[in-house]
Order: C-alpha cells, then sequence, then structure tokens
C-alpha cells in the first residue's frame, strides 16, 4: 500500500512524498534545532529478497502455473496475507473474531469480511497457539530498523516457547520459499539488544496449510543472514538511485494576471 506524506518546507511550499511498499520512512530530526527534519527512506526486506535467485521448485511451479496466473495468485496471497496478519495481531491481544469480521484490503484499501480460507487460516492459527502454548509475547507486528546496513521490515511475532525465544514469521502460503528464509534472517538482525537478540531462534509458521490435518506448518530454521547481505548487494547494484517520488506543489494556486480583464458593464441612458 502506498504511503503518502505532505510537509511545507521553508520557502511556503508542501512537499509530497509518495512511496510504495518498497520503502518504510521515518522521520529524522536536526541535530541543531532538534525540529522534525527530512524523512529517511531505506528499502523494505522483502524488496531485497526479491532479488535472491529463486530455487528449481519455485521455476518448476512458475513454468506449470503461467505468468499471468502466477501474478494474480501473488496479488491475491497479499491480500490473503495482510487480513489475516491483522486478524492475527487482534487474537494475540486477547480479541474475539467473528467469522465474518471485516478487516482492510491492501489492493483496495476498503474493509472486506474474511473468507473461509482466511478464517481458516485463524483457525490454524488458533490451533498452533494452543499447541506451543507462548509462556510470554514480547513484540508482534513490530517495524524493525538496521542501522548498520540500512534496511527496515515488519516482524510478525517475538514470543518464548518453553525455554526457548522464537522469532517467527507468519505465511499464508502453501509454499516455503529460500527467500522466507532470508526475512526472518534480517528481522533477526534489526531486533534491539535489549530483547535478547542473539538468542533469538527463527522460526516459519505456515497457517491454513493443507498438506496436514492440523492445518499448520511450523518450521525452525537457520540464520542466513550472510545470503541476505548477498541479496542486498545484488539489490545495491540493480536499483541503485531508485527512490521515493518527491515533488514540490504550491500551498494555494490561483490565474495569474496575464488574463484579459473582463469587460465593463455599461448603463444604458434612457433616451429623452
Amino acid at each position: 500500500m502506498k504511503k503518502t506524506i505532505k510537509t511545507v518546507t521553508q520557502d511556503g511550499k508542501v512537499q509530497v512524498t509518495i512511496a510504495d511498499e518498497r520503502f518504510y520512512g521515518r522521520p529524522t530530526t536536526d541535530p541543531v534545532t532538534g525540529l522534525p527534519s527530512e524523512y529517511e527512506w531505506v528499502p523494505a526486506v522483502t524488496w531485497i529478497t526479491s532479488f535472491f535467485p529463486k530455487s528449481l521448485p519455485f521455476y518448476k511451479w512458475l513454468a506449470n502455473t503461467g505468468w499471468d496466473e502466477a501474478q494474480a495468485i501473488k496479488v491475491a496471497a497479499g491480500e490473503r496475507g495482510s487480513k489475516v496478519h491483522q486478524a492475527v495481531g487482534d487474537l494475540i491481544d486477547g480479541k474475539t473474531i467473528a467469522m465474518d469480521a471485516a478487516y482492510p484490503n491492501p489492493s483496495t484499501g476498503q474493509e472486506e469480511a474474511l473468507t473461509l480460507e482466511e478464517y481458516d487460516c485463524l483457525l490454524a492459527f488458533k490451533a498452533w497457539w494452543e499447541t506451543v502454548a507462548p509462556v510470554k509475547v514480547i513484540a508482534r507486528e513490530v517495524v524493525l530498523w538496521n542501522e548498520e546496513y540500512g534496511y527496515a521490515g515488519t516482524a510478525d511475532l517475538l514470543c518464548g516457547i518453553k525455554d526457548d525465544l522464537f522469532l517467527i514469521d507468519l505465511k499464508t502460503g502453501q509454499h516455503l520459499w529460500p527467500e522466507h528464509i532470508l526475512q526472518v534472517s534480517a528481522y533477526k538482525h534489526a531486533l534491539p539488544e535489549a530483547w535478547a537478540a542473539e538468542k533469538a531462534k527463527l522460526a516459519i509458521l505456515q497457517v491454513g496449510y493443507r498438506a496436514n490435518k492440523r492445518g499448520w506448518k511450523f518450521t525452525p530454521v537457520d540464520d542466513q543472514f550472510p545470503l541476505f547481505l548477498a541479496a542486498r548487494q545484488i539489490w545495491q547494484k540493480e536499483c541503485e538511485g531508485v527512490t521515493v517520488f518527491k515533488r514540490d506543489y504550491p500551498l494555494a494556486i490561483a490565474l495569474g494576471p496575464t488574463m484579459a480583464p473582463p469587460p465593463e458593464k455599461h448603463s444604458e441612458e434612457s433616451a429623452p
């Protein structure tokens, strides 16, 4: 979903910045005045990992599915994933989710009722939650920034399971691709030290999973941060110079004096 930010410049104009899902932005502070300054923009983890070479099973799936159908599946998966993520957050917060609860569709911005497939994902998450019984939720849906390498992303869940700390990425798809492991690895290396980042184990939780009767699959994965950095190098080479849209607009407009003035009205003198 696009983010639009408007700021008033010193010369009295409105600077409009439009950033799509490839970017994360945050306001900065002028070190001298302490006042809000320019926005800082960095690439999203998911944008960087999209440059990691795809696996052979992916290309086989793409060949069998076809490009157009694959793109349609990708859009639908993004819409489903966004709604499920929001609803899962509500479940973790202790809310009750009705079967016909509505959540925003990222493609349209309009609220839409949960589909049966999306509700199945929530049932699967509930089953997983009650099976593993997390002992403590440290963070959910939290935006993380890596200052050293200049990227940001949203981690789904950081919680304690028995004696371990797990950083979990939630997926609603049926496939686990290598770039998914790179994503959660990147999130780990952006965790604050106060959250015992070095101790965090990584896992992918697939909900609405159809290959078993439980409806979910919990897969612990190894930290693949060096491969993420390799993907970042590819991204850096391919996307050099790509940035957010930024343009200055006047606060208001009016037609200038170059137009001919309207004709004067002359009152007609009555005849004697």
